[in-house]
């Protein structure tokens, strides 16, 4: 397989289909009316429940922390000769 078929394939395997893109589309409608019909307290909760999810994402989603490494606090050892 050359380079460029290569290509091809891999944007057609990476791109969603039409009927893919439509269902995500009414999902995402039926969500959005089903909001509009909440009221404030369940809408503040939803929030916050994304607001935690979001926080929890972007941990998981970094480069991961490498911690410092720790001081050397033991007194220097005295060679006897």
């Amino acid at each position: 397989m050359s380079a460029f078929e290569a290509d091809d394939w891999a944007r057609t395997q990476a791109m969603p289909t039409d009927e893919e893109i439509r269902r995500l589309r009414r999902l995402i409608d039926r969500v959005t009316a089903d909001l509009d019909d909440l009221t404030t307290e369940d809408r503040a909760q939803i929030e916050q429940a994304v607001t935690l999810a979001r926080r929890g994402r972007t941990v998981h989603l970094g480069m991961p922390r490498v911690g410092q490494p720790l001081p050397d606090v033991r007194p220097p050892r005295n060679h006897l000769p």
